[in-house]
C-alpha cells in the first residue's frame, strides 16, 4: 500500500525532572532532505539519530525536534552564597579604605556581581536518559508513518476513483469511433460527387480509405492505456517506496492519452480526450505527494 509523504508524529516522555518533547515533521521532496534540531545535550547523538530517521523515512523533506522542559524548582539557577560572602566582605573593606559609603541595598547590588548565580555544572547524558529518549524518538517516527500510511489509503482511494474515470472515458469513445468510418466514408464520396465529370477508381478509394482509416485507428493506444491503467493500480499495491513509479506510469498514460487526441477528428472525441487529461492531470499532482 502506497504512503504519503507528508505527516507528523510526536511523543513526551518524562525523566526524573525533565520532559523530553520530540516531534517530526515531513514534506513531498524528491530526495529525504532531513533536517534536525536538539537540545545540547543529545547532540553528541544526532549521527545515531539521523542513521534512525533515514532507516524508517526513505523521502521527503523531515524536520526533525527535541527538546526539553524541566520543573521550575529544579531548573531555577543556584545562588552561590561563599561567593556573595566573599564579596560582602571585599566591598566593605575597601569602603572602610577609603572611605567610600557602603551601598544602601547590598542584596541588588551583590547579586549582580560576577557568577553569584551562574551555573557551574555541566550536563552528561546517561545511558539510562538516552534509552528513554530514544524510545520517545522511536515512538514519534511510528507515529508519523502511521500518519503517512493513513494519508496514503486516502490517496490510494483518490487515484482508484480517477482510474475508473479514466477507464469509463475511454469506453465512451467507442460509439464515436465506429461511426466516424462511415462519416469519413460518405464526406469524401461527396466530396467527390461535388466535382463534375470525374470518374474514379472504387477499388481505389476502398484501398485509401482503408489506409487513411488505419491512420486514425486508436486501438493500440486503448490496448496500452489499460494495461497503463492495470499496472498503476499493481504499483500501488506493493509494498515499497513507489512514487516515483507510479509517476513515470502517469506519464507513459498521458502518452497514450496525447496520441489519442491527436487521432480524434470528431469533436465529440475530442471533448472527452480533454476530460481524460484533466483526470490524469489530477492523478499527476497527487503522485508527487507519495513515498
Amino acid at each position: 500500500m502506497i504512503q504519503s509523504m507528508t505527516g507528523y508524529g510526536k511523543a513526551v516522555v518524562n525523566y526524573k525532572d525533565k520532559k523530553i518533547n520530540v516531534e517530526v515533521r515531513s514534506l513531498n521532496s524528491k530526495t529525504r532532505d532531513l533536517s534536525t534540531r536538539m537540545a545540547p545535550v543529545y547532540r553528541e547523538k544526532e549521527m545515531e539519530v539521523r542513521q534512525l530517521l533515514s532507516k524508517s523515512l526513505v523521502r521527503g523533506k523531515v524536520d526533525f525536534s527535541i527538546w526539553v522542559e524541566k520543573d521550575a524548582d529544579a531548573d531555577a539557577a543556584p545562588i552561590n552564597g561563599a561567593l556573595i560572602n566573599n564579596y560582602y566582605n571585599q566591598i566593605k573593606t575597601i569602603s572602610a579604605n577609603t572611605g567610600v559609603p557602603e551601598p544602601n541595598d547590598w542584596f541588588a547590588l551583590l547579586l549582580r556581581m560576577p557568577d553569584v548565580m551562574a551555573r557551574n555544572d555541566q550536563e552528561v547524558l546517561g545511558d539510562e536518559e538516552w534509552a528513554v529518549t530514544l524510545s520517545a524518538i522511536e515512538a514519534a517516527v511510528a507515529s508519523l508513518v502511521d500518519f503517512r500510511k493513513q494519508e496514503g489509503e486516502a490517496l490510494s482511494r483518490k487515484f482508484e476513483e480517477k482510474l475508473d474515470n479514466i477507464a469509463r472515458l475511454m469506453s465512451d469513445i467507442e460509439p464515436y469511433e465506429k461511426s466516424r468510418v462511415e462519416k469519413i466514408r460518405t464526406r469524401i464520396v461527396e466530396g467527390l460527387s461535388a466535382i463534375p465529370e470525374v470518374d474514379y477508381d472504387k477499388n481505389r478509394l476502398e484501398q485509401e480509405l482503408i489506409y487513411y482509416i488505419e491512420k486514425l485507428d486508436i486501438s493500440e493506444e486503448k490496448q496500452r492505456l489499460a494495461n497503463h491503467l492495470k499496472y498503476f493500480r499493481e504499483t500501488m499495491a506493493e509494498s515499497e517506496a513507489q512514487g516515483k513509479k507510479l509517476g513515470f506510469i502517469a506519464q507513459e498514460m498521458g502518452r497514450e492519452i496525447n496520441t489519442t487526441g491527436s487521432k480524434s477528428n470528431q469533436a465529440e472525441m475530442q471533448n472527452i480526450v480533454v476530460m481524460m487529461k484533466d483526470e490524469l492531470e489530477q492523478i499527476k499532482e497527487q503522485v508527487l505527494n507519495v513515498l
